[in-house]
């Protein structure tokens, strides 16, 4: 139960969801926790919940100032980043005909400009902590097509990733990318979704959708020293999906 132990993380869209579990996962293994999102109330209860090692802060992941707070709080709660969770995003499933230019670079700036800011932001956090990980959540999107907008900025995740592991390898931070594939979470498994996602789950390769535990599982091996030797790769977790 000490993986982390010791650690500071940031993980961001941490008040629900996937982001939830990692920082549950990530408290659990002993790390020292900052959750952000824009909920602040179901970030300030998860916070509460999780104890004295949680520290939620109220953030938009596309603002440059809002990405110095979290980090001057983290530092002044904490001490130095030694891990980054890239995770905040939103989802789009309009055509290309119907995606207005407003909606496209809404869904680059959550998706694609935050991540930008998260890295750039917390690297000399991690420098001066000696190292560090840095986890960008893409998707399957990241590595086949989807729809567009939302597609295109899961592929410059991936790219980013790649670039940012290059640059910072000498300053003993490492980047990967995590992919996965249909998670069951509240938000999907309700009203029309819930059949549409329930027929689609027949068609991957283990026969069920991924539970955001099984995903957390997967970030946090690349969060701990356990995967020291890893950085620049793209880490699947889609029941075998993309390898039809």
């Amino acid at each position: 139960m000490d993986r982390l132990k010791g650690k500071v993380a940031i993980v961001t869209g941490a008040a629900q969801g996937m982001g939830a579990s990692h920082a549950r996962v990530f408290i659990r293994e002993g790390a020292r926790v900052v959750l952000t999102d824009l909920n602040e109330d179901k970030g300030q209860a998860l916070a509460s919940e999780l104890g004295k090692n949680a520290l939620f802060v109220k953030q938009n992941v596309t603002s440059e100032s809002d990405w110095a707070e979290v980090v001057r709080a983290t530092e002044e709660h904490f001490g130095p980043v030694d891990i980054l969770v890239n995770n905040a995003g939103i989802t789009m499933a309009k055509s290309l005909l119907d995606t207005s230019l407003e909606d496209y670079r809404r869904i680059l700036d959550i998706n694609q400009v935050s991540v930008f800011l998260g890295m750039k932001t917390v690297v000399p956090s991690m420098q001066k902590a000696g190292g560090g990980s840095i986890v960008n959540v893409s998707s399957i999107n990241g590595l086949v097509g989807g729809a567009i907008g939302y597609t295109d900025s899961k592929f410059a995740v991936r790219g980013m990733t790649k670039a940012a592991a290059l640059e910072c390898a000498s300053f003993g931070i490492r980047v990967n990318s995590v992919h996965p594939g249909v998670i069951e979470t509240p938000m999907i498994m309700q009203g029309d979704t819930k059949a549409a996602v329930e027929e689609f789950a027949k068609s991957i390769p283990l026969k069920c959708l991924a539970k955001s535990e099984e995903v957390s599982s997967l970030v946090l091996y690349l969060a701990s020293d356990e995967s020291s030797y890893s950085t620049g790769s793209e880490f699947v977790v889609d029941g075998g999906v993309t390898a039809q």
